[in-house]
């Protein structure tokens, strides 16, 4: 009896309740409202001209069962969820199975999900592992299941599906892959097929044609062990040579699936759109997207990159109102989805010296303040010594204009003016334009050592491209539900942050980059841009050991790109040419056939003629002059002092 009483304990007893809890969470789903899953998760992205550029997890085209080859839809069963029609939305041997397997190989390399979860899972918006978003999964495949037949519950799978490429849906799959619909799919396509979803970017036979065809090979090779296929039909589909016929258009979507996927992570932190699509389904998404910047941008990069493992990453945004004009987060999605435009944070060089110097502006400095451009120690009161070096080596051992120290990016006048400021303006300034990357209150913070993502530095660069206004950069424009009712619009307010004569004053010093007046001792670190421009920019690079920058802009856009390895080893000098050359290219494309976008002279702000080099107002000895700005009663004169011996002092103090 005692030994029934345990028995009863420890295994009856939970089976019991199993069976009850199970009955009752099922009863409860069946009481609640019916989900509409065809409208369930399908979104219609629009560019900045309303044209539709994508449609996800809904197709052009729903198709019945019935539309769908029979080979496609035993393919699916027997790879994804052999006991699909047996079970109620879970498969519990096969779960037990999987931790079996996975607990004694120490892995998690067996799955145990079946069809009814992945559809609920391809409901949300987020695959956060999350265990919120988990039980949520498993709420909804109770639901489904309750609520559909099996053959309803297949049908929208096959209908919402990621087959790669920016295909969902099997119609749209079965046509870009093979031009054909796909009741008409051969046993030897419908196995190709099927053995794309459970990872497009390897398994896409544009992205590996080998590994496509073995995943292929071995679902028929399931299929005939199972007896779902003859020995005839199996052998026939083994010697069925594939032709593919989507490659050409693949080339173009797979350029949008980075900004798609930006729009999406978006979507999902907006506070005013519900968590999953189960409540609004068929949401209208209007974009900032510019389809033809963001053609070009990628032509751009396709033309310029190397066949190698070095990594590209651009962004174009309007500085006006903020929307990202186009985005690439990597040289090839098939290959990587990881947006380095979005996610990762880099060292951005030089490129944080206009943030200095528009503080030092705002700080009493000009276009003329000099300092010592010579080899330089910095010894601080505890001691502690800094060396830093000019990129290539070269210094004028003579007193510099702070327009001479942007041309060619000096790193001694950089150092010396954010010691002479203090080492919190220039993080104070970053937070001002919108940078929340942690910054260190170090010397070196001024030659871009802190990682910063590139949505924030064109974020920062936006506001001196519209003469001073803080922008948010985004993707979403507006949102529209299936009823039409707007469930989110953008609001581009802009707030005045800084100074619109300083940022004039910045605008024009940034064009010193490839101004020929500052050929002297060294060259403007993007002369050699010169001759490709039709427009005028204000232009910065910034040059680490593992990155190369190039951000610049006008009224119209703001442009950067980035190149490095992910893995930060050193880049090689013959791989710096890489990022100017798309950057100059992808602004020439934008702005040609507009007029040249560039700024209206504040009537506070005079122009005078002086010695580039020295910043001193020219004389008739003066071989070079240049024509260079400053608030009125602050215009150079000859007396003007060089700062270092004031450094000193602040340094000492």
């Amino acid at each position: 009896m005692k030994r029934f009483k345990k028995i009863f304990k420890w295994i009856i007893l939970p089976i019991l309740l199993f069976i009850f809890a199970h009955i009752a969470v099922y009863t409860y789903a069946y009481l609640t409202p019916k989900l509409q899953i065809k409208s369930a998760n399908q979104f219609t992205l629009f560019d900045n001209n309303n044209n539709v550029f994508f449609q996800g997890s809904g197709s052009k085209e729903w198709i019945s069962l019935d539309d769908i080859s029979p080979y496609l839809i035993e393919a699916t069963i027997n790879t994804e969820d052999k006991n699909f029609y047996k079970h109620k939305g879970f498969d519990y041997l096969r779960i037990l199975k999987a931790l079996f397997v996975n607990i004694t190989s120490m892995s998690t390399k067996q799955g145990a999900s079946t069809i009814t979860q992945q559809y609920a899972k391809n409901l949300f918006l987020d695959f956060d592992k999350t265990w919120e978003r988990k039980w949520k999964e498993m709420w909804y495949t109770i639901e489904i299941e309750t609520h559909y037949s099996k053959d309803e519950i297949l049908e929208g799978y096959l209908n919402t599906i990621n087959y790669g490429h920016g295909m969902y849906g099997i119609e749209n799959a079965s046509r870009f892959y093979f031009n054909k619909s796909a009741k008409d799919l051969t046993l030897a396509e419908a196995a190709l097929l099927t053995g794309i979803p459970k990872s497009p970017s390897n398994y896409s036979p544009f992205v590996d044609r080998e590994k496509a065809i073995s995943r292929q090979q071995m679902i028929l090779k399931s299929m005939y062990d199972d007896k779902v296929i003859s020995k005839e039909e199996y052998d026939e589909a083994m010697k069925e040579e594939l032709v593919f016929v989507g490659q050409e258009e693949q080339e173009e979507l797979s350029t949008i699936m980075y900004y798609q996927n930006a729009v999406l992570d978006e979507l999902n932190e907006l506070s005013e759109i519900p968590s999953t699509y189960l409540e609004t389904g068929g949401l209208k998404i209007y974009t900032s997207l510019d389809l033809e910047a963001q053609r070009e941008l990628e032509e751009n990069i396709e033309e310029t990159m190397p066949d190698s493992e070095l990594e590209v990453a651009s962004i174009m945004i309007d500085p006006e109102t903020g929307g990202v004009l186009a985005l690439v987060g990597g040289k090839n999605y098939n290959n990587s989805e990881y947006n380095r435009a979005i996610s990762a944070k880099r060292q951005v060089g030089s490129t944080m010296k206009p943030i200095l110097y528009y503080a030092a502006l705002e700080n009493g400095f000009t276009a003329s303040t000099t300092f010592q451009s010579q080899e330089t120690t910095f010894t601080f009161s505890n001691n502690e010594t800094y060396s830093p070096q000019n990129y290539n080596g070269k210094y004028g051992n003579q007193p510099i204009s702070m327009a001479t120290a942007i041309a060619y990016s000096e790193n001694i006048y950089a150092v010396k003016t954010h010691m002479f400021l203090g080492e919190d303006t220039l993080v104070d300034m970053a937070k001002r334009l919108g940078i929340t990357s942690e910054l260190d209150e170090v010397p070196s913070l001024a030659l871009g050592t802190s990682e910063i993502s590139m949505l924030e530095m064109v974020g920062a660069y936006s506001a001196f491209a519209n003469e001073g206004y803080q922008i948010e950069p985004h993707f979403i424009e507006k949102v529209v539900d299936s009823e039409g009712n707007i469930l989110y619009e953008k609001d581009n307010e802009k707030r005045a942050i800084l100074n619109k004569s300083l940022t004039f004053i910045l605008n024009n010093l940034l064009t010193a980059t490839y101004d020929s007046a500052f050929i002297d001792y060294n060259y403007p670190t993007a002369i050699n841009l010169a001759a490709k421009m039709h427009y005028t920019y204000a232009l910065k690079s910034g040059t680490t050991n593992t990155d190369n920058w190039y951000i610049g802009y006008n009224k119209d856009v703001v442009t950067a790109v980035w190149c490095g390895y992910d893995d930060n080893r050193d880049l090689d000098s013959s791989e710096y040419k890489y990022a100017q050359n798309i950057w100059i290219n992808s602004m020439e494309d934008f702005m040609e056939g507009k007029e040249d976008a560039w700024y209206e002279q504040p009537s506070n702000v005079v122009g005078v003629l002086v010695n580039p080099i020295t910043g001193k107002p020219v004389t008739t000895n003066d071989g070079k002059q240049k024509l260079m700005y400053y608030i009125k009663g602050t215009e150079p004169t000859d007396s003007d002092p060089v700062f270092d011996s004031m450094l000193e002092e602040e340094i000492a103090s």
